[in-house]
C-alpha cells in the first residue's frame, strides 16, 4: 500500500491467516476441518430430513430442532469459502466485498443460534410447567414465526456492520488474524476512531448473547422450581431428562462464546495460536456436537435414525 493513500485507503483484498507458523503443514490441517465441515453438514442435513420425513417428529420441540440443525448447516457454509481454499490450494486472499459478506453471515447466524436456543428453553418451560397448555401455546405456525423473528432480529442487528466497516480507512495493515472475516478482526485494521463500531458491537453482543442466555437461565430456574415441587421422583427424572439435551447444547454454545471473551480480555500474553484455535472452537464445535446430542439423548431421533437405516 502505497504511503499517500493511507489516510483514505481500503484495500481491494484481505490477507487471511491460518496457524502463524504451521504453513506448510496447511494441507495436513486442512483434513481435519475437511472431516468436520462434512460430519456437521452432512448429520444437520440427516436431522432435518428425518424431521420433514417422519410425522411424528412435528411437534414444536423437534421443530426447533430444524431450525436449529439448518442455522447450523449456514453457519458451516458461511466459513467454508474461504476456509477450505486458505488450507487445501493456500488461497490467502479473499475481496474486500465478500470479506464484508462473509463476516454479515457468520454474525448472523451466530446470533440468531442463541436466539433459537432461547427459543428453545421456552419450548421446555411450557412443556413442563403447562404441560395441557403445550399443543395449544406452541403451533406449528407460531414455531414459524418465531423462526420468521428470530431471522429478522438477527440480519437487522447485524445490517449495520457492513456499513461501519465500510466508511472505516483501513491503512494498519490487510492481514486479518483468522481464516475467515470477523468484525473485531476488521475493525482494528483501522487508522480512524473506532468507538462507534465498538459501542455499536457491544450493543449488538448484550442484546443478543446478553438478554438470550439471561432469560435461558431463568426459564431453568422456573423449570427447576416446578421439577422439585413434584411429588414423584421418577417424574422429575423423566421431566429433567427431557432437557438434558438442550442444556449440552446451550454449553456447547456458549462456553466457548465466554472462553473467547475472557481469552481477548485476559489473555493478552497467550500465543496468537490460542486465540486462533479458541475462535475456531467457537464456530466449528455447535454444528457438529448439536445434531450428536440430539441423536443420543433424545429417543424420537434415536428411533427415526433407526428407521431410517432399516
Amino acid at each position: 500500500m502505497g504511503e499517500s493513500n493511507l489516510s483514505s485507503f481500503q484495500p481491494a483484498t484481505f490477507h487471511l491467516t491460518g496457524f502463524p507458523g504451521l504453513e506448510r503443514f496447511h494441507l495436513w490441517i486442512s483434513v481435519p476441518f475437511c472431516a468436520l465441515y462434512v460430519a456437521a453438514i452432512a448429520s444437520n442435513c440427516a436431522i432435518l430430513f428425518l424431521i420433514g420425513r417422519d410425522r411424528r417428529l412435528r411437534a414444536p420441540m423437534y421443530l426447533f430442532l430444524g431450525l436449529l440443525s439448518c442455522n447450523d448447516v449456514g453457519v458451516s457454509l458461511s466459513t467454508l469459502p474461504t476456509v477450505l481454499p486458505l488450507f487445501c490450494l493456500g488461497l490467502y486472499e479473499v475481496a474486500f466485498d465478500a470479506c464484508l459478506a462473509q463476516m454479515f453471515f457468520i454474525h448472523s447466524f451466530s446470533f440468531m443460534e442463541s436466539g433459537i436456543l432461547l427459543a428453545m428453553s421456552l419450548d421446555r418451560l411450557v412443556a413442563i410447567c403447562s404441560p395441557l397448555r403445550y399443543s395449544s401455546t406452541l403451533t406449528s405456525p407460531r414455531v414459524v414465526g418465531i423462526g420468521l423473528a428470530l431471522l429478522l432480529k438477527s440480519t437487522l442487528l447485524l445490517l449495520p456492520f457492513p456499513f461501519l466497516i465500510k466508511r472505516l480507512p483501513i491503512c494498519r495493515s490487510n492481514v486479518l488474524s483468522h481464516a475467515y472475516c470477523l468484525h473485531p478482526d476488521m475493525m482494528r485494521l483501522a487508522c480512524a476512531d473506532i468507538t462507534v463500531n465498538n459501542v455499536y458491537g457491544l450493543f449488538a453482543v448484550l442484546a443478543t448473547y446478553g438478554l438470550d442466555s439471561t432469560f435461558i437461565l431463568a426459564s431453568y430456574i422456573v423449570i427447576l422450581r416446578t421439577v422439585l415441587s413434584t411429588a414423584s421422583w421418577e417424574q422429575r427424572r423423566k421431566a429433567l431428562n427431557t432437557c438434558v439435551s438442550h442444556i449440552c447444547a446451550v454449553l456447547s454454545f456458549y462456553i466457548p462464546i465466554l472462553a473467547v471473551s475472557v481469552l481477548h480480555r485476559f489473555g493478552k500474553g497467550a500465543p496468537p495460536s490460542t486465540h486462533i484455535l479458541m475462535s475456531n472452537v467457537y464456530l466449528f464445535v455447535p454444528p457438529l456436537l448439536n445434531p450428536v446430542i440430539y441423536s443420543v439423548k433424545t429417543k424420537e431421533i434415536r428411533k427415526g435414525i433407526h428407521r431410517l437405516f432399516a
